[in-house]
C-alpha cells in the first residue's frame, strides 16, 4: 500500500460532502504498488475484512467494491463468485469507479488527527494538507492508530516514517497498548 484516502463514490452528485451526499457511498481508496501488492490481494483483505452477505440499510453505507478497469472487474466477479460458494449470497455490489470525491479534510487520516502530537508532527513534515493526506507515512501511521499492523510490523518500518524519537516512543507506546 502506498497511501488511502477517504472520500465518497459510486453516485452521480457532483461534489458531494458528507452533509449532503447525495447518492455516493462512503468509500476509501487505496494507491499500492503491483510490483508488491496485487489487485486480488487487496480484494482478499476485502472480503475478509466485512461480512460481504450482509444486508445493507443506506446506500451511504453499503458495501461495494469500485473497480477502475476491465481487469479488476473480472477479478472483482470472480472472486465474489468463490465467496458466494464458501459463505452464501453476496451483497457487496461491484461497479465501475466513475468519479472518486475526498471527504473533506477532517476525515482524513482520521485516526492520526486525533493523535494531536503525531499530528502536530506530520504537519511540521508537510506544509499542504494534500501532501499529508497523500503521505505513505501518515497513512501508515494512521494504520497503526487505527488497529492494524502489529508492533513487530512497526518495528520493522519505524525508521522510514520520519518521526522524531519522541514520535517514534509514542507512537511504540499507542501501538503497544493493544
Amino acid at each position: 500500500m502506498i497511501r488511502t484516502r477517504v472520500g465518497y463514490a459510486g453516485g452521480t452528485k457532483k461534489n458531494p460532502t458528507y452533509r449532503d451526499l447525495g447518492d455516493h457511498t462512503e468509500s476509501f481508496q487505496v494507491d499500492f504498488d503491483p510490483e508488491k501488492t496485487t489487485y486480488a490481494d487487496l480484494l482478499a483483505i476485502v472480503w475478509d475484512s466485512h461480512n460481504p452477505c450482509a444486508q445493507s440499510w443506506s446506500r451511504q453505507y453499503r458495501s461495494a467494491i469500485f473497480y477502475a478497469n476491465d481487469g479488476q472487474k473480472k477479478l472483482a466477479l470472480e472472486t465474489k463468485a468463490k465467496v458466494e460458494k464458501e459463505r452464501g449470497k453476496v451483497t457487496t455490489d461491484i461497479e465501475p469507479l466513475g468519479t472518486f470525491t475526498w471527504a473533506e479534510d477532517y476525515h482524513q487520516k482520521y485516526s492520526l488527527r486525533n493523535a494531536r502530537e503525531l499530528a502536530r508532527e506530520f504537519k511540521a513534515m508537510f506544509g499542504k494538507d494534500e501532501d499529508f493526506v497523500n503521505s505513505t507515512a501518515a497513512a501508515r501511521v494512521n494504520g497503526y492508530l487505527g488497529g492494524d499492523g502489529t508492533k513487530e510490523q512497526l518495528e520493522k518500518e519505524i525508521e522510514r516514517l520520519g518521526l522524531s524519537e519522541d514520535g517514534k516512543k509514542l507512537l511504540r507506546a499507542r501501538v503497544g497498548d493493544r
